[in-house]
């Protein structure tokens, strides 16, 4: 068993911020404008996944986002925990043809801040959601028109029966029950819910893991 060592150094909470905010000693510069220098393509891979996290987070009525190390993306105020893999046909860049469609990193190695890491990766969400943008032209790509997404939603347990670090998109659509539109991704996510189906257990309240993990894109 691992050494547990104590935890010395301890963040405070942060407020969120409004973008108002000025940096000191950079004049002029404002949080948006570091946000405007970060975030200005809302193709791009990093972003796209923080997108699909963020459609999903609101669809579920999420509370707060999840730190950056912890072992899934999304948690609902009653504790259901939900991974999110995003892909697209089109990239940020020039394609000779589209992108292959694979959804990867399913599993994730866990880490503690008295343990540190865990011995492996492991299935850490109840639920997966795998969001595809389905644009085929630059021309219609539109980030904000959230009809332009596919939703694919699987229960945890199936995913890990697969035993597989990535699913390409054919396999993805063998195990959900089809794509859903935005507007039904809530109803689909608890549907898929796997401790729906374990009545003894009764409610289960919100809940943060104890091991957080590194991040997942």
């Amino acid at each position: 068993m691992d050494p547990v060592v104590p935890v010395q150094h301890i963040p405070s909470p942060v407020a969120p911020l409004h973008g108002e905010e000025p940096f000191i000693g950079a004049e002029g510069a404002t949080v948006f404008d570091f946000w405007r220098y970060a975030l200005p393509d809302l193709k791009t891979n990093t972003t796209r996944g923080l997108l699909a996290e963020f459609l999903v987070h609101r669809a579920v009525g999420a509370q707060q986002r999840n730190q950056e190390w912890e072992s899934f993306d999304v948690l609902t105020t009653d504790g259901l925990r939900i991974e999110v893999k995003s892909s697209a046909y089109l990239q940020a860049w020039d394609q000779r043809e589209f992108t292959k469609v694979v959804f990867d990193r399913l599993q994730t190695r866990t880490w503690n801040p008295q343990t540190g890491d865990a011995n492996g990766p492991t299935f850490n969400a109840d639920v997966y959601v795998f969001a595809l943008h389905t644009a085929t032209s630059h021309d219609d790509y539109d980030p904000l028109d959230v009809r332009q997404w596919q939703f694919y939603v699987v229960p945890g347990p199936v995913i890990e029966a697969k035993g597989t670090k990535s699913l390409a998109l054919n396999s993805v659509r063998a195990l959900a029950a089809g794509p859903v539109p935005y507007s039904g991704l809530a109803a689909r996510i608890r549907a898929a819910d796997p401790r729906a189906t374990k009545a003894e257990a009764g409610p289960r309240a919100p809940r943060r893991p104890a091991s957080p993990a590194v991040p997942s894109a």
